[in-house]
């Protein structure tokens, strides 16, 4: 049996929206100038901002948004651009027609096999498309050791057996090659942002709408979930003090691809 992957909560997930939604413009402001797509997917849309965004530079494009979060897709649904919201699965998608520009931000780092993945997804490409990502390099920063640890313990270690969150990326030149093979312009790039949190917990709250959900939805009970998150947010709160303008600093590295087809 295939186990029910853990919902996502788009009020927790968007408590830090404009923190998130960095990297985010940061990648759109690099798509090619002379790029003018027809057929646009945005591959993990969320609530949809980005793809409403595509849409908005684009109007006379097919923009279509897909996401396997239900809850999501209500937020998304409920925006005034004309798009078209696709309830499915990144790692079984397939446009009815080649695409002009795939967006994938913040998506893929939760596939396995990126060689493979991303030899499909340019394959999906038309000739001159291009494919536009953006991944956490979350498997390194402390705070992901830090959960990775405390899931380790008891009470709670036998019911995280086995459970997973994101795994380590590529290297980088490991990507440009896998890219490279049906490309012809390859760009990629790393930046750390310097998070400056504010609010209670704030390194906890921000990892509940993401990485977090995994472990909480492996938890068998409300019980274990609240100890699990007083042991963990008590590791975070001694590895990321606030400073003394109360705001909470945690960096956080990200890697963009960016990849025009032959």
């Amino acid at each position: 049996m295939t186990a029910t992957p853990p919902a996502w909560d788009p009020l927790q997930y968007r408590r830090f929206e404009r923190e998130r939604d960095r990297a985010a413009h940061d990648l759109l402001t690099r798509l090619p100038d002379d790029l003018s797509p027809g057929e646009i997917w945005d591959l993990g849309c969320g609530a949809g901002q980005h793809a409403a965004w595509l849409k908005r530079r684009w109007p006379g494009a097919r923009v279509h948004g897909l996401d396997s979060s239900p809850a999501m897709l209500d937020q998304a649904r409920a925006r005034a651009e004309d798009i078209d919201w696709r309830q499915g699965d990144i790692a079984v998608w397939a446009p009815e027609a080649p695409a002009d520009l795939i967006l994938a931000n913040a998506s893929l780092h939760w596939l396995p096999d990126h060689e493979a993945l991303l030899r499909r997804l340019t394959a999906a490409l038309a000739p001159g498309g291009v494919l536009a990502v953006q991944m956490p390099i979350a498997h390194e920063p402390r705070h992901h050791p830090l959960m990775r640890a405390v899931a380790a313990e008891e009470p709670w270690a036998g019911a995280l057996a086995g459970v997973g969150t994101v795994a380590p990326l590529l290297e980088p030149e490991r990507y440009y090659a896998v890219l490279a093979e049906g490309c012809g312009e390859v760009d990629i790039w790393a930046t750390t942002y310097l998070q400056a949190l504010s609010g209670p917990d704030p390194v906890l709250e921000w990892m509940k709408g993401t990485a977090l959900r995994p472990f909480l939805a492996a938890l068998p009970d409300e019980v274990m979930q609240t100890a699990f998150l007083d042991a963990l947010g008590g590791r975070l709160s001694s590895a990321f003090p606030p400073g003394a303008d109360g705001r909470t600093l945690m960096p956080f590295p990200r890697l963009f691809l960016l990849a025009r087809r032959r």
